[in-house]
């Protein structure tokens, strides 16, 4: 079953571009483990705060990932830039009326 995780991660002050520039990084590695969409945005009224929404084949993919070295190093280098504020939630796909 398709697994999402869609979050929340909160950077120090004026920290913010260099978080996404982390997070937006090509990686060939995530398509490869079973990601089929790995999405970063912001919201100018939440400056401090970094949204992701990741689409995988299985929550066993999305777990398997975070042993990946490519993502382990990227994980490594964002920490400091972050101030602890996470949220978010997780779920396993049903299904989606733009597919079969």
């Amino acid at each position: 079953m398709t697994f999402v995780n869609a979050g929340t991660l909160g950077v120090l002050p004026g920290r913010r571009e260099e978080v996404v520039s982390i997070l937006t990084r090509r990686s060939p590695d995530l398509a490869a483990a079973g990601c089929l969409l790995y999405e970063v945005g912001i919201d100018d009224d939440r400056p401090d705060t970094v949204f992701v929404v990741e689409l995988w084949e299985s929550a066993e993919a999305h777990g398997a990932s975070l042993r990946l070295d490519s993502v382990r190093a990227s994980i490594a280098e964002a920490m400091p830039l972050l101030s602890g504020e996470m949220g978010g939630f997780r779920f396993t796909v049903i299904g989606s009326p733009l597919r079969d």
